[in-house]
């Protein structure tokens, strides 16, 4: 299995073909939240890709209606549980941001 370096949360981890971001960053201790477990049910996960993104799978029906709930999304937005990656890039280089807000702690008023 190859891997690709996936720099997230200020840190560079390896991210493994067949791994989701949200595997690996929790294998990291990258603060991702995911307060569905990582069931595609919330979009609490939501990262953008800022460079890779072809290395991903296409989002499915149930990823896109998740994200439509999510703030700050756009064409590089992907749910970090759903984000598995397919093959590693040239370069080896896989870039994604966490973005500052969480719609479960505004949700539940933390």
């Amino acid at each position: 299995m190859s891997a690709a370096k996936l720099h997230i949360g200020g840190k560079v981890i390896d991210l493994q073909t067949g791994q989701t971001i949200l595997a690996a960053a929790l294998a990291n201790d990258v603060p991702l939240d995911h307060a569905c477990g990582g069931v595609s049910a919330c979009s609490t996960c939501h990262v953008r890709i800022k460079q890779g993104l072809d290395c991903f799978p296409e989002p499915s029906e149930d990823e896109l209606d998740q994200l439509d709930e999510a703030r700050d999304t756009g064409l590089d937005s992907r749910l970090g549980c759903q984000a598995r990656l397919l093959r590693v890039p040239p370069g080896g280089v896989i870039e994604a941001v966490i973005p500052s807000w969480n719609v479960n702690m505004v949700k539940e008023g933390h």
